[in-house]
């Protein structure tokens, strides 16, 4: 029987293993990600996992009819923003990854979260790896908090955090952050590979066999992506990305998996010196400050999850002294905004080649939509012609390779969302024209191409 290593060699970008160290990676191509963990051997059935806590219920066959329905058993998080990307509210028994930058308010919000919990009398669990129980007290009176049943627990041993929730008995958990808890069963650092993998995991079986819903947030690459394993992603049941720039004063949290809820819903917040502020229309936080008489600002409809949302497209058409033009894109996708401009000088003529085309979704939202390609097309020619766009004026649909005007989903949510910001006027692919035209105080228009469009506009 051949002798098994007695370390091994982990991937700390995708979790593939070799026998020795190498460079690259194999699986990954990521270079320098190797790093030595001691080998562990499997775990013996009964023995990690199921002794790590008490009222584990037995394993067996259920009837589908038999399960009981589990349908409106959600529970409010006291922040309705948050409960919108949560698909309704917090499922029991689920286990929820929270991602974002250092900074950008992870922290705040499941504190925030927490104290709504706690004035509804539910018992929460804080387990901080990262501040002291001090450091916490303080930042919950800067906020005004005043949670009576939130307990904190500054640990990061597994061992000692699942011994001391099986005597509190918590009916919520909130870890912060899962890359500084270890297993002291697992011979590598906090935050490696192995660590994490195996400490969500004894989270998901926790929360899974206690009906008891697990908060954890996460750290990020400088990719933008959950540090760790992509697994950890697979295990939770809804991960959500904080999104927005420091130097603005709102915060987007996405949903990029929900087993119980739509994906891709967003909620939207207003960073204030008392915590994170729900923003119930964030269509009038991105229109708040758009210019009046400038051209190259067009207003476009895009649907966040079920959400619609009316955003400023920002187009900056210049000359420039060199033969080829310089191409920037900020919260659009650049080779889509490449291929927009291509159609403009290959389907209207416009001469673009020697010009510099900048785009900016104002706010700092990140659309990547189809139905924005109307409002980036408009708006660059905006700009190149020195036009205004009519201030009434919204626009969407997706734009083809041959300048046709196609249909998008969800046609009617956003025209109402441009009727009730007060839009005069709406331009919109003629496929979805039907069954709009009984809207009240806004004028829609189809259009058919791109030379349709731009007699509507201009």
């Amino acid at each position: 029987m051949a002798k098994q290593p007695s370390t091994i060699y982990v991937c700390q970008n995708c979790g593939g293993q070799s026998r020795k160290w190498q460079g690259q990676c194999l699986d990954c191509e990521e270079w320098n990600t190797l790093v030595e963990e001691r080998f562990r051997p499997a775990a013996q059935p009964g023995g990690v996992g199921r002794a790590m806590f008490s009222g584990v219920r037995d394993s067996k066959p259920i009837s589908f009819g038999d399960i009981e329905s589990q349908d409106d058993a959600r529970t409010s998080s006291g922040i309705e923003e948050f409960d919108r990307v949560l698909g309704g509210g917090i499922v029991a028994g689920s286990l929820v990854l929270i991602g974002g930058a250092p900074g950008i308010g992870k922290s705040t919000i499941v504190i925030q979260m927490a104290d709504k919990l706690s004035q509804n009398g539910a018992k929460v669990l804080y387990i901080s790896g990262e501040e002291s129980e001090r450091q916490i007290k303080m930042r919950g009176e800067r906020l005004n908090l005043n949670a009576e049943n939130l307990f904190i627990l500054p640990e990061t041993n597994l061992q000692t955090i699942m011994a001391e929730t099986d005597k509190l008995r918590p009916d919520f958990i909130i870890v912060d952050s899962i890359q500084t808890v270890f297993s002291d069963k697992i011979e590598s650092a906090p935050g490696s590979v192995s660590q994490v993998r195996d400490v969500a995991a004894q989270f998901m079986m926790f929360a899974k066999q206690t009906a008891t819903p697990v908060f954890l947030t996460g750290h990020v690459t400088k990719e933008g992506s959950i540090a760790g394993p992509k697994t950890l992603e697979h295990i939770v049941d809804t991960v959500l990305y904080f999104e927005g720039d420091r130097h603005h004063n709102h915060r987007i949290i996405r949903a990029t998996k929900n087993r119980f809820g739509a994906a891709n819903e967003i909620g939207v917040f207003e960073m204030t010196n008392a915590g994170l502020i729900p923003v119930g229309n964030p269509s009038e936080l991105f229109l708040q400050e758009r210019p009046e008489g400038a051209s190259g600002s067009v207003v476009t409809v895009c649907m966040e999850g079920t959400r619609p949302m009316l955003v400023e497209v920002q187009a900056l058409v210049s000359s420039n002294k060199s033969a080829s033009g310089r191409r920037m894109a900020q919260g659009f996708d650049y080779n889509r905004t490449s291929l927009l401009i291509a159609v403009l000088e290959k389907r209207l003529g416009f001469q673009l080649a020697g010009d510099d085309v900048f785009i900016n979704i104002a706010g700092g939202l990140e659309v990547d939509e189809p139905a924005a390609d109307l409002g980036v097309i408009a708006a660059i020619a905006s700009s190149f012609r020195n036009l205004q766009v009519p201030p009434e004026v919204a626009v969407f649909g997706e734009v083809g390779l041959t300048g046709e005007v196609r249909g998008v989903l969800q046609a009617q949510a956003r025209a109402r969302e441009a009727q009730t910001l007060g839009f005069k006027k709406l331009i919109l692919p003629a496929s979805n024209k039907s069954g709009l035209e009984k809207l009240l105080g806004i004028r829609v228009i189809g259009v058919k191409n791109l030379e349709e469009a731009m007699e509507e506009l201009f």
